[in-house]
C-alpha cells in the first residue's frame, strides 16, 4: 500500500476553518490513492483554551509555591493532542471518511521516559497498519509516546519536547516505510528568510535534508531539527506544504539532488543568553576534565547549546532566553573535586554575586583541599543570525561579506560559529531585523528558487 504521513501543526486545526482544510488535503490523499497517516499537534498557541502552554499553565497555576512533578505535567499537556485527534477523526468521518484516532502509546510510539523531552526509541505501529486494512484513517497524536521499562506497572505517557509533532510524523514514516511525509504549517514551505522580517522572502523549492536539518536547528520553526535528521537517517521522502494553499511547497531531497545555489537562505535563533565559563584558575592537567564535566551536565539535562567555542582559557555557549534560568541553577554551585596530583576542588559561581548555595559549598569544602573559582559571566539580550548554504565551507568569501557588511552596518558582532553548512554570528537583539534584511538584499536571495 502507498502510505503518505500528512502532519497538521497547531495553527492547521487552531479554527473550524482550518481543521476542515486540513480534511480537505487527506481526502485529497486519499483521492490520488495514498493511504493517509495523519500526526495531529495540540489546537491553537499560548493562551487558546486547548493549546499545550495553555494546559501547562492552568497546572502551574493550582499552586504557586509547588512545581508540579514532570510526570503529571507530561500528563496535563498530552491532553491538547488527545482533544485534537479525537475532533480530527470526527471531522473526517462526517465527510465520509473512517478513522480511528491514537494516542502516541496506541500507536505504538516506544521512548526513553526522560519526562518533557523524551527521546523515541523505537515505533510498533502494528494498530496503525491493521486500522489501515480495516479502511480507517489513523489519526496519531503527535508529541507523545510511552515509556514501558519504567519502575511503576505500565506504560508511562512522556512527551516529546518542543517540536515532537515533527518528530512523530517522521519516526511513523520511517516505521512504516512511508512513500512521503508531508508537513503542514502556515507558510508556503521552507522560505530564504522568516517573512515576518523579510515579506519578500520566496519559498524554495528544494532543500538538502542537511540545510533544513541547519536551518531547523538555528531557529527556523517549519521543521524540528529532529524530525529533519530521522528524514535524512531514513532517507524519507519529505515536504514541507502550507494547510492553506495549493503552492506545491518545499522538497527535502539529498545532496546530489541540489540544483546549484551559493547561498541558501538567512535564518535565526530567538532570544539568546551568551555565557563565558572562564577557566583561567584551572590548572593544565585539569583542563580537559573540566570541561568534560560541564559539557556532560549539560547533556544530563538536554540543554540545547548555541555558538559553542572554546578559549585559551574559557569556554562560551549561547542557550535560549527561557532556559537560562534553569541552566544558571544547574551551574550554580557545581562541585568539580579533583584528588591529583593533589585534592583541588572547583566551583563555579555562575552570578556576579555569590549565591547562597555557593558559599555553602564553600564553607564545607574548604578544609578538604585548595578551592577554586570558576566564575561565569553572562550578556543578555543576544541572537542568533545565521547564512546557511551548501557545504559553506567550499564557498569563499562568505565569511569575510558577511562580517564586513555588519561591520558597515554598524552591527556588533559578539561571537562567531561556523559549519559544514553555516556561518553564525551572535549580535545583539535590537538588530535583528535590520541584519536579516540587509544579508537577505547582499545574497540576492529574493532570487533564489
Amino acid at each position: 500500500m502507498k502510505i503518505k504521513v500528512m502532519k497538521f501543526g497547531g495553527t492547521s486545526v487552531r479554527t473550524p476553518e482550518a481543521r476542515m482544510q486540513a480534511a480537505l488535503k487527506v481526502l485529497s490523499a486519499k483521492e490520488q490513492g495514498y493511504e493517509p497517516v495523519v500526526v495531529v499537534s495540540a489546537i491553537g498557541r499560548r493562551g487558546e483554551p486547548y493549546a499545550t502552554d495553555t494546559l501547562g499553565d492552568v497546572l502551574l497555576s493550582v499552586d504557586p509555591t509547588t512545581k508540579p512533578e514532570p510526570r503529571e505535567m507530561d500528563l496535563m499537556i498530552s491532553c491538547g493532542e488527545i482533544m485534537s485527534s479525537v475532533i480530527f477523526a470526527t471531522l473526517l468521518k462526517g465527510l465520509g471518511c473512517p478513522s480511528m484516532s491514537f494516542r502516541g502509546g496506541q500507536a505504538g510510539i516506544r521512548t526513553d521516559g526522560v519526562y518533557g523531552n523524551a527521546r523515541i526509541l523505537g515505533i510498533h505501529p502494528v494498530a496503525i497498519v491493521e486500522s489501515i486494512k480495516r479502511g480507517f484513517v489513523p489519526v496519531v497524536c503527535g508529541f507523545q509516546g510511552v515509556w514501558v521499562e519504567g519502575q511503576l506497572p505500565g506504560a508511562e505517557l512522556t512527551t516529546l519536547g518542543r517540536g515532537g509533532s515533527d518528530t512523530t510524523a517522521c519516526a511513523l514514516g520511517a516505521a512504516l516505510n512511508a512513500d512521503a511525509v508531508e508537513i503542514y504549517t502556515d507558510v508556503d514551505g521552507v522560505k530564504t528568510a522568516d517573512p515576518d522580517f523579510v515579506k519578500e522572502a520566496p519559498t524554495l523549492r528544494k532543500v538538502t535534508y542537511d540545510e533544513v536539518a541547519e536551518i531547523a536547528h538555528l531557529g527556523a520553526k517549519v521543521v524540528h531539527p529532529r524530525a529533519a535528521e530521522i528524514a535524512m537517517k531514513f532517507s524519507i521522502p519529505l515536504w514541507v506544504k502550507s494547510t492553506f494553499s495549493e503552492e506545491i511547497g518545499t522538497e527535502i531531497v539529498p545532496g546530489k539532488d541540489l540544483p546549484g545555489r551559493r547561498v541558501t537562505g538567512v535564518s535565526h535563533t530567538g532570544k539568546l543568553v551568551y555565557l563565558s565559563v572562564n577557566l583561567a584558575s584551572v590548572t593544565p592537567e585539569h583542563r580537559l576534565e573540566v570541561e568534560a564535566k560541564l559539557y556532560a551536565t549539560f547533556a544530563k539535562y538536554r540543554v540545547n547549546l548555541y555558538l559553542t567555542n572554546i578559549g585559551v582559557n574559557s569556554i562560551g555557549f549561547a542557550v535560549a532566553r527561557d532556559e537560562f534560568p534553569a541552566v544558571q541553577d544547574m551551574l550554580d554551585a557545581l562541585v568539580l573535586p579533583f584528588q591529583k596530583p593533589e585534592t583541588t576542588i572547583y566551583i563555579v559561581q555562575s552570578s556576579d554575586k555569590p549565591s547562597q548555595a555557593f558559599e555553602t559549598q564553600l564553607e564545607l569544602l574548604s578544609p578538604l583541599g585548595d578551592i577554586k573559582t570558576v566564575p561565569v559571566s553572562v550578556t543578555e539580550g543576544c541572537t542568533l543570525v545565521s547564512v546557511v548554504a551548501y557545504q559553506y565551507l567550499q564557498q569563499p568569501g562568505v565569511y569575510w561579506e558577511v562580517l564586513s557588511l555588519l561591520h558597515d552596518a554598524q552591527i556588533p558582532v559578539l561571537q562567531t560559529s561556523d559549519s559544514d553548512y553555516s556561518l553564525s554570528v551572535l549580535i545583539p537583539e535590537s538588530e535583528l531585523r535590520r541584519a536579516v534584511q540587509l544579508l537577505h538584499e547582499k545574497f540576492e536571495l529574493t532570487q533564489a528558487h
